[in-house]
């Protein structure tokens, strides 16, 4: 038996598909891989960069959906169904939407790949492949090691992905992660996350855990198993680690050199119509003095996320949210125009109100465009959000701000290392910056 892996692209620029130079590994395809049994013939092919062979001989096609890929993934699938192969999808976005995830697929597969994939793998052996399979969610890859052989020759970016946890226990209003995993965090057990790491060469590792930080004993645990390793992590964190001095100095020995913090907005109010409740556990989150210089202290880069669009915002509070941003140097920044992901509480509220654009269903939409604004706003007009995103984006990653960003002593310039990394990627991301706004999902 054969089986196709497919990492589906976003869309395409004029008349070709984009290719993402800052591509990274798919580590859910190398979960996928690793789940598989040894004789079955595994190959992936990454969209982000490579023609898909659709004539070549395979028995089942796997594809891992994101809403943002969800109309490419419809092609590809159809491109492969047409030619008599079986295809499955799974993902975020099934998982959001099965009713039309189905409608592109022979089978679908909700919730967490660990938990039934064998059974999937028996099911297309004898060619009785079920048209839905539902599993439970859990701790990521019980006594299983990432298979990461499929990775090479891919050109991804020297950096390991890895996960120690799934899952948040908050309930951030606009989060689908929230809605897949109903609230809930799972934790792997430390000893299987550093014989992950034992298991490959490199030494800066990328854990792509939704909130790292989401139970601090347990972080602490997995923090005091890396220091010995002498290795540089970053991962997703929430501002109320800072409220833990003793996980705070865990983190950096183990080498953390930062993480993607959401700050979302500088506005109380829009911060408790959201229930970003970790911030509102911070005494200043109108300006975050504190706990920005408690992250200085301890020398790590901050990537602050920010979303751009809620009820109280406005184009000037737009624009103090980037200045903010500026004047605290964040080694990268977010500014993503908020987005209705279905399903998710701010769908449902911007629906019911009657103010979701290109008929409520924005990731099949022909004419939406990506980092558009897919909903009417209250403080200004669709348009303006959309214009206010790439303003910040492009303001945040011109070579006047990545240059003065870099005179942080403590963070950036903390070591030729730290400086060298910053400087790298920070000029990475300001040509994704300028490639992907705009593009059309899809091929067709």
């Amino acid at each position: 038996m054969k089986l196709t892996l497919i990492k589906p692209n976003i869309g395409r620029m004029e008349h070709s598909l984009y290719v993402d130079e800052a591509r990274m590994e798919p580590l859910q395809l190398g979960v996928l891989a690793a789940l598989t049994p040894p004789d079955v013939e595994v190959v992936l092919y990454d969209d982000r960069m490579e023609s898909i062979p659709y004539n070549e001989p395979t028995d089942l096609v796997a594809i891992t959906v994101e809403t943002f890929t969800a109309r490419r993934s419809y092609e590809i699938s159809a491109e492969f169904r047409q030619r008599g192969v079986s295809v499955i999808m799974g993902g975020m976005h099934p998982t959001l939407l099965p009713t039309e995830a189905a409608q592109h697929a022979d089978a679908i597969y909700l919730g967490d790949a660990e938990f039934l994939w064998s059974q999937v793998i028996a099911d297309a052996r004898h060619g009785k492949l079920r048209s839905l399979y539902q599993a439970k969610s859990g701790a990521p890859q019980p006594g299983q090691l990432t298979r990461r052989d499929i990775f090479k020759g891919k050109g991804y970016l020297p950096i390991t992905l890895l996960q120690f946890s799934r899952g948040c226990r908050f309930s951030c209003n606009f989060c689908a992660t929230s809605v897949f995993f109903n609230q809930s965090h799972y934790c792997r057990p430390t000893n299987e996350v550093i014989q992950e790491i034992e298991s490959q060469e490199r030494r800066l590792l990328f854990f792509v855990d939704d909130n790292i930080l989401a139970n601090f004993e347990a972080a602490k645990s997995l923090f005091r198993a890396l220091i010995p390793l002498n290795l540089n992590w970053v991962s997703q964190a929430s501002i109320d680690m800072t409220g833990d001095l003793a996980l705070m100095e865990l983190m950096a020995k183990s080498g953390c050199l930062g993480n993607v913090i959401g700050f979302e907005t500088l506005n109380p109010t829009s911060l408790r119509d959201m229930k970003k409740s970790p911030n509102l556990l911070v005494a200043d989150f109108q300006n975050y003095q504190t706990q920005l210089q408690i992250l200085r202290d301890y020398g790590l880069q901050t990537w602050a996320a920010f979303t751009m669009g809620h009820d109280d915002d406005t184009p000037q509070s737009l624009e103090q949210t980037l200045n903010f941003a500026l004047e605290n140097k964040f080694a990268f920044a977010a500014f993503n125009v908020l987005v209705p992901y279905p399903n998710t509480p701010l769908y449902k509220k911007l629906a019911a109100e009657g103010r979701l654009l290109y008929d409520g269903c924005w990731w099949l939409h022909p004419e939406y465009r990506f980092n558009y604004a897919a909903f009417h706003p209250k403080g200004m007009s669709a348009q303006q959000l959309t214009e206010a995103g790439f303003h910040a984006r492009s303001t945040f990653n011109s070579p006047t701000s990545i240059m003065r960003r870099a005179f942080d002593f403590k963070t950036n310039m903390r070591s030729l290392s730290r400086l060298s990394k910053y400087i790298i990627y920070a000029s990475l991301f300001r040509k994704e910056v300028h490639k992907k706004h705009g593009l059309k999902f899809g091929l067709s």
